[in-house]
């Protein structure tokens, strides 16, 4: 079985990260801030424009008909660039879950629209109380009673509430469930929204730590104390090197989770899809928590100041490991599909 990625594949992913570079610096990052919907100027419509947007949608429905493992290195690219834009939940999890199960109807009126970009989707998660970019979706998947609902916007009453990270705009969710909004009570279709918005959250977040990691070890390396670079201290190594050693086992495992969403199937004797969607979340949760920890105390402090763009990193990493479930919960869910616990 050949997990390697094609050379169009890593073509994509550096082109996505050449249009993050250039659309979403620290700088725009920060602007996104000052946004009623933390949005960063012209780069939704860049994302569309490039097929990023459409990713997973069909080609008969104007999108490029990819799946979860040619998504896998963008989402990290997102990750890595903090983009404030709900890419990951429109592409990666809404989008999908209409494909796959929404009416005939739904699908014609929503899918080749949100393939350019026309309009943005959302999804909530079924751990987590507050949905993200709610205000500025015209169409949210939520969930309720057991049951998965896509809710226009105008049936929807939105109340912004707080976060530690500006540019993840959310906002508690008002709506009333109809045959309508009814998309499906199916309990595998319901395990599929967590694993995608999981799986999802889980790639952003390598993106997050690799970033950190490399912004700490360029500090360290410029850094000077006592005449010598702070990063030839064999503590700040072993700090660095325990954050690298986390991605290692992070990284493929979040792969392999896009390979199994994309397959239907665990490539792994007695594995499931949510298992490896869970061993991926986990440690990647856990990877992204070190290397926020890690490159705090590495920068002194510097690292708590606002002006200074490690933050940016230091607070979408802290809210990407605990979405869509933290590590704990993801291996209780690990410990059920094992038959060692139940429940979550």
């Amino acid at each position: 079985m050949d997990f390697t990625f094609s050379e169009d594949q890593r073509l994509f992913a550096g082109t996505l990260s050449d249009i993050l570079s250039a659309d979403c610096p620290p700088e725009a990052v920060r602007a996104s801030w000052e946004d009623p919907d933390a949005r960063v100027s012209g780069l939704w419509e860049a994302l569309g424009g490039t097929g990023v947007l459409g990713m997973t949608a069909p080609e008969s429905h104007e999108g490029l008909g990819m799946d979860e493992v040619d998504l896998v290195l963008l989402l990290e690219e997102l990750g890595r660039a903090a983009c404030p834009e709900p890419v990951a939940e429109h592409v990666a999890v809404a989008l999908p879950l209409l494909r796959d199960h929404g009416s005939a109807a739904l699908r014609d009126t929503w899918l080749g629209r949100a393939a350019t970009g026309d309009v943005v989707l959302t999804a909530g998660s079924p751990v987590d109380d507050l949905v993200l970019a709610a205000g500025r979706a015209d169409l949210s998947l939520l969930g309720v009673d057991g049951a998965l609902h896509a809710v226009p916007a105008e049936q929807m009453t939105c109340t912004g509430q707080p976060s530690v990270d500006a540019s993840r705009r959310l906002a508690r969710v008002e709506w009333t469930p109809s045959d309508d909004t009814f998309l499906s009570d199916d309990p595998a279709v319901l395990e599929e929204w967590l694993d995608r918005g999981a799986w999802a959250a889980a790639a952003q977040a390598v993106g997050v730590a690799q970033r950190l990691l490399d912004m700490t070890v360029a500090y360290v390396i410029d850094r000077e104390q006592f005449g010598r670079p702070v990063g030839v201290n064999q503590a700040v190594k072993h700090h660095c090197a325990n954050v690298a050693i986390d991605l290692e086992f992070a990284r493929p495992m979040v792969q392999v989770a896009a390979w199994s969403l994309a397959a239907g199937g665990s490539p792994t004797d007695g594995g499931s899809v949510s298992m490896d969607v869970s061993m991926a979340k986990s440690l990647a949760s856990d990877a992204v928590d070190r290397a926020c920890r890690v490159a705090l105390q590495c920068h002194g402090a510097i690292g708590y100041t606002i002006e200074y763009d490690l933050q940016l990193w230091l607070k979408r990493g802290w809210a990407l490991a605990a979405t869509w479930g933290d590590s704990r919960l993801h291996r209780r869910r690990i410990a059920a599909g094992l038959g060692l616990a139940t429940g979550r």
